[in-house]
């Protein structure tokens, strides 16, 4: 079995979307003032360039027919650019189960310009696909091929609750408690560019969903590294009171000093990585004792290969992973390691912020049930296909 052809192709969204909100999730840009009306962009949008609302979906065949399926969301036409350019030579002929020799030639051809940001998330979608086509070849699903089931479903948390009024995210809350969810994760609206006004709106978001869902339930606060080491320092102490299971990027992804000063200040464990790509990156959190949880996502670290050597590099420091956004190239490595213990999940929703487009694109994506998910031992693969009922609403670049 041998690789015949590798085919990006870029899936634009341009049908309905979410209108975007101010406040809805603090960001790294919230920090940058707009010169253009020469004020902050406190109030603004700011999220915009944090949107995802184009993929690239990477195709895989081999010379028996075999199909594989990759995805990356990140910058996807440059993506599109380094597959068919740079990385398609270097696996077409090539034996797919070789797949660690293919990942190292991609990881190291490429590695001049490569080795963080979209380089990586590209390698990722071909890697991933390379998976795909090892469990169809086999007619096992991907999990069998990396150890197995670990567990006999896989728990999740609601991970939706951005801010808006704080009524409605408390109706948002208890329409999901109900549905059996015992896990929750909501984004703060405010950082430093807001002031003390911004503190006291955050504290108030958290106290709102806390009195919907009580202490016997899990809650996660994300920044999306919106905050700074200082404006950090200065509300951690008023946040510990809500027993928060993680506060996620509190700083910029670059500012490794600052996790690890944070992670050591207080009861709240610090989590990050969703802006890690490489396996040496991880290696440097976790021997800086950065985070307390580590959140890659498998279309970003180079793909299944490279994932599954952060778990076990994860699992010798005793750091959990819970991999970012959930989808099907991460529920099969948390399924595949015990010391992945839940998983990210994002209902079906109209296209907001572009984690919901995966359902666009893709089927096969298993729905939570009572807070839990599960994948078949039987299905080949992934598990997943391409979606042919919203081919209108893309702008499909070949």
């Amino acid at each position: 079995m041998k690789i015949k052809s590798v085919r990006a192709r870029v899936f634009e969204w341009k049908g309905k979307t979410v209108p975007p909100q101010g406040n809805f999730c603090s960001n790294a840009m919230d920090l940058v003032y707009d010169n253009q009306a020469n004020r902050h962009a406190a109030g603004k949008d700011t999220m915009n360039t944090f949107r995802f609302h184009g993929w690239t979906v990477v195709e895989v065949e081999t010379d028996d027919g075999i199909v594989g399926l990759g995805n990356v969301a990140l910058a996807p036409r440059i993506a599109k650019a380094i597959i068919d350019e740079y990385l398609a030579p270097l696996v077409i002929g090539q034996d797919p189960w070789d797949y660690e020799y293919l990942n190292q030639r991609m990881y190291r051809a490429t590695h001049a310009w490569g080795r963080k940001g979209v380089g990586m998330a590209a390698i990722s979608a071909v890697d991933i696909a390379i998976w795909d086509i090892l469990g169809k070849s086999v007619s096992k699903p991907v999990f069998k091929l990396l150890g197995g089931r670990t567990k006999e479903k896989i728990p999740c948390y609601y991970s939706k609750l951005y801010r808006t009024d704080l009524k409605e995210m408390q109706a948002e809350a208890k329409k999901f408690l109900d549905q059996g969810f015992r896990a929750f994760k909501m984004r703060f609206g405010y950082g430093p560019a807001h002031g003390q006004q911004g503190v006291v709106e955050n504290l108030k978001s958290v106290e709102a969903v806390r009195e919907v869902i009580g202490y016997d339930n899990d809650l996660m606060l994300e920044c999306y590294m919106g905050w700074n080491l200082e404006y950090a320092k200065r509300i951690l102490p008023k946040l510990e009171k809500y027993q928060p299971r993680w506060l996620e990027e509190p700083v910029i992804a670059d500012d490794i000093d600052g996790y690890a000063e944070l992670n050591q200040l207080t009861s709240i464990p610090i989590s990050g990585g969703e802006h890690e790509f490489s396996l040496y990156g991880f290696k440097q959190l976790l021997d800086r004792k950065a985070v307390s949880v580590v959140q890659y996502d498998t279309n970003r670290v180079g793909g299944i290969t490279m994932a599954h050597k952060i778990n076990a590099l994860c699992e010798s420091y005793s750091v959990p992973v819970i991999p970012h956004a959930g989808q099907m190239h991460n529920y099969h490595l948390t399924m595949s390691s015990l010391n992945c213990p839940m998983s990210e999940y994002f209902p079906v929703h109209d296209v907001e912020v572009g984690n919901e487009l995966f359902y666009y694109i893709f089927d096969g994506d298993p729905a939570a049930e009572n807070g839990f998910l599960q994948l078949d031992d039987h299905t080949p693969g992934l598990g997943l296909t391409l979606k042919t009922e919203y081919l209108d609403q893309f702008n499909i670049v070949e």
